[in-house]
């Protein structure tokens, strides 16, 4: 990609590359669609102050994180180095830069108050495969609690909000999950429909934005609808936990580095394999599968689930999120003959085996699947039969991509399926968790409370 065809391409609007509206090279739509989304009250708020306007806006802004949501938060973008002077990422939790304001009032200065305390840190650049840019990343450390910040990127920058997860769950929230995303119009609705439910984080259960390993457009034009849309109603970045998903590796299945842009992205929360845990305080905890793409579903990451969930049997919330689904609502979960006379495995039969009964031993209360492109909710489950006390599995990945779920039910564990885009807003309450599915209009379309961790009441495998 040459350097013009680059800026460009960093420049590209919304939706562009998804929509197949925005060819490289076409300089003066670009300068329009640039122009087209600019805020005008953010424009009209910074000359009345006098302010420069911010010179350098990274289109592929993102926050996710490796460790500790509570006192960290990890901010990055896909550039060019030489793009801005100053990539330094200077933050703070300063009430005066962090209170809501009215933008049209100028602040009142006091020269008698101390200076803000901007604390900084330098991004690390690292290659981005296949492509001349570099992926930039600060890990903020040492974080307040539950608190606002402000962050910036050297001196040029507009200021991006975020808030970090409190160190108890002592009120209520809300986070958003869902796969198997693309980058189409109907992924946008409901990055739309999720932001304004402000959550405080979403989980995309794998196929991003299906760049197959392959195609470097597909994978940014990915992080920019995100960027652009998963912003909540205050402005609030929305940080982003991934799972792998097939259509982020080239093959589906194979080695780590046939994930070519997943892992040069979030190889700081999977470092070595494609599956880890994000946990947050003593409350929740989320286990994050690879169901085979680079990492065998049985041997080491079985036996990495057993002892993860085991030392986390006292959380009152640990959820499980993976890609392909051990209760598929489309696929077939039956094993069948293939042409060659060999017997395929069904849809989920590997997980089944290796990982529902760890699910039901540890009382996972609730499996997020995807993969299926459906909307499903099974029964609670212990041993593929209802119980009141066993695992209920949510998906089946519709936030941008659909099928036509089986008519039946070959396992006789779903309550309900449609052909529905649909989103997931899981609130968690004290103890308690409600899951709303979303549709394209916002409407809640099912609704369902898991049961309570209650370790021993149903002898389960294991």
């Amino acid at each position: 990609m040459n350097q013009g065809n680059r800026r460009l391409f960093l420049g590209s609007s919304l939706v562009a590359l998804g929509s197949g509206s925005f060819l490289l090279g076409q300089d003066k739509e670009a300068k329009k669609t640039i122009a087209r989304n600019r805020d005008p009250i953010n424009e009209s708020r910074n000359r009345r102050l006098g302010a420069d306007l911010p010179t350098f806006q990274p289109g592929t802004l993102f926050l996710t994180w490796h460790t500790d949501p509570t006192t960290t938060m990890v901010v990055q973008w896909i550039g060019t180095r030489g793009e801005t002077s100053d990539t330094t990422v200077f933050f703070t939790d300063d009430r005066r830069v962090t209170a809501f304001r009215d933008p049209f009032t100028p602040e009142k200065s006091d020269p008698k108050a101390a200076p803000i305390p901007w604390r900084n840190t330098a991004p690390r650049a690292r290659p981005y495969p296949m492509t001349d840019f570099q992926v930039f990343r600060a890990e903020l450390t040492g974080l307040a609690p539950g608190t606002e910040h402000i962050f910036k990127i050297g001196k040029s920058s507009p200021l991006y909000r975020f808030r970090t997860m409190p160190a108890q769950a002592t009120d209520t929230f809300s986070f958003i999950s869902g796969g198997d995303c693309g980058v189409s119009q109907a992924c946008i609705d409901n990055n739309r429909i999720a932001a304004r439910h402000d959550p405080m984080f979403a989980v995309v259960g794998g196929d991003l934005g299906y760049d197959n390993g392959r195609s470097v457009e597909t994978s940014i034009a990915f992080i920019r609808n995100y960027s652009a849309t998963m912003i909540d109603t205050e402005g609030r970045l929305i940080p982003i936990i991934p799972c792998l998903g097939n259509h982020e590796v080239n093959g589906g299945y194979g080695t780590r580095d046939k994930a070519t842009f997943f892992y040069p992205l979030f190889d700081g929360l999977f470092p070595d394999t494609g599956y880890n845990t994000l946990d947050f305080g003593d409350y929740l905890s989320l286990v994050l599968l690879d169901t085979g793409h680079t990492s065998r579903v049985e041997g080491d990451q079985a036996d990495w689930l057993d002892k993860t969930l085991a030392a986390r049997k006292d959380h009152p919330h640990t959820i499980v999120v993976n890609h392909v689904p051990a209760y598929p609502s489309y696929r077939d979960p039956i094993p069948v003959l293939g042409k060659d006379g060999k017997t395929v495995n069904g849809t989920g039969e590997n997980q089944r085996k290796h990982w529902v009964p760890l699910f039901e031993k540890h009382r996972v209360p609730v499996v997020l699947e995807h993969h299926d492109h459906t909307f499903k909710r099974t029964k609670a489950l212990i041993g593929g039969l209802q119980n009141d006390n066993g695992v209920l599995y949510l998906g089946d990945g519709s936030w941008g991509r659909l099928r036509i779920p089986r008519k039946d039910d070959q396992l006789s564990v779903m309550v309900k399926t449609s052909e529905d885009y649909h989103i997931s807003l899981h609130q968690l309450q004290g103890r308690e968790r409600f899951h709303l599915a979303l549709g394209t209009t916002g409407k809640v379309m099912d609704a369902v409370r898991s049961g309570q961790r209650k370790c021993g009441m149903v002898t389960a495998g294991g």
